[in-house]
């Protein structure tokens, strides 16, 4: 049968199917929060969200996407990946996203799902065609600049008590980011951004041009022997995060199965503002051989901390500062004090179903790392130089897919993380993964699959799983056993917790989806001291969810959310709560966004982060604690083909206090008001 017979009617009913979804901005609100199943305080959400819109902005190409890289989207169990690529080795490259209809393991929802985050390209357009021609002619490239403030005085403002804090610069915050790319053929951008209260300056003695923090990346792909080559920022992601971590690593209250393991997503260009977590320098990834390749780094950046100097030949660095805030005197002190270098390499195996490699990393800092000792971090790294290998091994076999990776730092520490992913059945599908890091395990840049934020001094097992009965209703949930056998932050003696989440979702019509979802961990937490004397007890942080999306209109989207929430310790329950609707309408190239929220919280412990709709490859967490009302209304504006324009107004009221925030962000008064600027000018 002539394959475009079958394509076209694929195509036809996929634009019937596909093209009523919501807006981008609906659909990137919807994923992020599916990757996101709760929000805690332990995680990194900056860096989260802005890796997650990061894939947004350059999807996959499907026919160049290895199966590592189809792992990384957190979509598509084993099952899946090996089916997408059986039809492209049968069929050769897919013409259209609506073709992977034929391919029998993808659903519409998986499909549907999938849709921001990849793209087919067109392969005419790309043959005979120069790399300076197609960064120039390929309609692949944007430019984005973004203006927003608080409308509020803060105490860093104008009015701070100790002079010393003052903000040098203006309350707004200015952001500007240029991109060219095409998935696995080259990347090309440059990232700018200065925070509120930071100085616009060009300084070559203080290391500013402009803009507080710069950025900018040239990446080429597959030419001939280099798979990839990358000059200026970025980041890479190997094994399992115990060495060399990268950006993506959701781990739990994400997709309870696909993202236990982590993929081997090589390098990739650091478009970001957050000031710390990247490598600046040169790294390629080159094919020695049809089944060996090799990865080598070399990064030098220079990095905020906080020194200390006994004398001009003793200087010591307290603590590495990654806010990447330099808006008053106190903390232009510690700008760009630390020269961090960074070498690595990785040699990596792959035959058929086998995937395996040798990763060895060091790092050195200009000056020696000496924290101030605590009861909790005897096992801190202290020195000047550190260095980590590892061996890593994955393996598919018929529905099973094992993945490992173990490691050694400079002083002996060891990590490791074993797990497996399999579908038992084309309705159930399950991950099991344990995980050991020891106190003494050292390594800046690991962000593997742990309860705590860091690889080091945690001992779990995890059970993740999930099972579709139809197209309308699925079910899924973890369990997750660990232990500390050393003291930590908030916790001085060693201790036991657990953690569990069983979430229930309904989807009635292609237009209605809900969800129920109920969480509890208990982990350890000092409760007081008297007389150098800490107890221990345990605390328990239970979570309700309830979310109902809906379009009872074409262009109309609704959204209802109720969340509950209890932190109970020593004795004593507090309780939290936050009620929230939204809205999205859109006319022609005009679409409005609205939220109203209300919350009630008994403290701090039981504060909710629920992400809030933003312009384009922007984002919005804030923590709903206390008692009080927030809205927003987002508007956008596609003025033609080539440019968009969004405004966004916040505003927070509190009826529990006279006074928001503290210390230099402090705001009098009860109520916060912000605003946000952007324009997008694709090319």
């Amino acid at each position: 049968m002539n394959r475009r017979n079958v394509i076209w009617p694929l195509f036809v009913a996929g634009v019937t199917c596909l093209a009523q979804e919501h807006p981008r901005s609906a659909q990137e609100l919807s994923r992020l929060e599916e990757l996101t199943a709760f929000q805690d305080e332990d995680a990194d959400y900056e860096s989260l969200y802005e890796n997650l819109l990061q894939l947004i902005a350059a999807p996959v190409d499907l026919n160049k996407a290895s199966a590592e890289e189809l792992g990384a989207l957190h979509l598509l169990t084993q099952q899946q990946i090996e089916a997408l690529i059986q039809y492209r080795n049968a069929y050769g490259p897919l013409v259209s996203i609506y073709e992977l209809q034929a391919v029998r393991a993808l659903d519409l929802e998986t499909i549907r799902r999938m849709q921001s985050l990849v793209k087919v390209n067109d392969p005419q357009s790309i043959i005979g065609r120069s790399l300076l021609e197609r960064a120039l002619f390929e309609r692949n490239s944007y430019l984005i600049t973004r203006y927003e403030r608080t409308l509020e005085h803060k105490a860093g403002n104008d009015h701070a008590a100790d002079t010393s804090k003052i903000f040098k610069g203006s309350p707004g915050k200015l952001y500007t980011r240029f991109r060219s790319a095409i998935p696995g053929d080259y990347s090309l951008g440059f990232t700018a951004e200065k925070d509120a209260g930071e100085q616009f300056r060009w300084s070559a003695k203080q290391k500013q041009y402009g803009f507080d923090f710069l950025s900018c990346h040239a990446q080429i792909r597959n030419k001939g022997k280099i798979k990839n080559l990358i000059a200026g920022d970025y980041q890479c992601q190997f094994g399992q995060g115990l060495v060399l971590g990268g950006p993506f690593g959701l781990g739990k209250g994400a997709e309870t199965v696909t993202t236990a393991r982590k993929n081997n997503v090589g390098l990739m260009p650091y478009t970001s503002v957050n000031e710390s977590g990247f490598y600046r320098g040169l790294a390629g990834t080159f094919q020695l051989h049809r089944r060996i390749s090799i990865t080598a780094l070399y990064s030098a950046l220079r990095r905020d901390g906080s020194e200390q100097t006994g004398d001009e030949r003793n200087v010591t660095i307290s603590s590495l500062q990654v806010t990447g805030f330099h808006r008053n005197d106190d903390e232009l002190r510690t700008r760009k004090k630390v020269l961090e270098k960074n070498y690595a390499a990785v040699i990596s195996y792959n035959r058929g179903n086998l995937d395996a490699g040798v990763i060895f990393h060091g790092i050195r800092f200009s000056d020696r790392v000496q924290k101030k000792p605590t009861p909790y971090n005897q096992f801190v790294f202290n020195g000047k130089t550190n260095v980590a290998l590892s061996m890593f091994v994955n393996y598919t076999h018929s529905n099973f897919n094992f993945f490992s990776e173990i490691a050694r730092s400079q002083h002996g520490g060891r990590a490791v993380i074993a797990g497996v992913l399999t579908s038992l059945h084309k309705k159930f599908d399950l991950a099991m993964l344990f995980r050991k890091f020891d106190p003494h395990y050292h390594s800046f840049y690991a962000n593997a699959f742990a309860e705590s934020s860091q690889a080091q001094n945690e001992t779990g097992i995890y059970w993740g799983w999930k099972y579709t009965w139809s197209r309308r209703y699925s079910v899924c949930g973890y369990m997750d056993l660990f232990s500390f056998p050393w003291l930590g932050f908030r916790r001085y003696a060693p201790a036991y917790g657990h953690e569990w989440l069983l979430k229930f979702n309904y989807q009635p019509s292609r237009k209605t989806t809900v969800f129920v979802q109920a969480r509890e961990e208990k982990k350890a937490r000092n409760t007081g001291a008297a007389e150098n004397l800490y107890r221990v007890s345990n605390g328990t942080r239970r979570n309700f969810w309830f979310v109902l999306s809906c379009s009872p209109a074409e262009k109309l989207t609704m959204r209802t959310r109720a969340q509950f929430n209890t932190y109970s310790l020593y004795g004593s329950t507090t309780k939290g709560m936050v009620l929230l609707q939204d809205a999205s309408y859109t006319v022609g190239r005009f679409q409005c966004s609205v939220r109203h929220a209300v919350f009630d919280t008994d403290d701090y412990e039981n504060r909710s982060y629920v992400y809030e709709n933003d312009a384009w490859m922007s984002f919005s967490l804030p923590a709903y604690d206390g008692v009080g009302l927030r809205n927003y209304v987002l508007l956008e504006y596609k003025v033609s083909k080539t440019l968009s324009l969004w405004l966004r107004y916040a505003r927070t009221r509190y009826i529990d206090r006279s006074e928001i925030g503290s210390g230099v962000e402090m705001i009098a008064g009860n109520t916060r008001k912000d605003v946000k600027f952007q324009a997008l000018i694709t090319f």
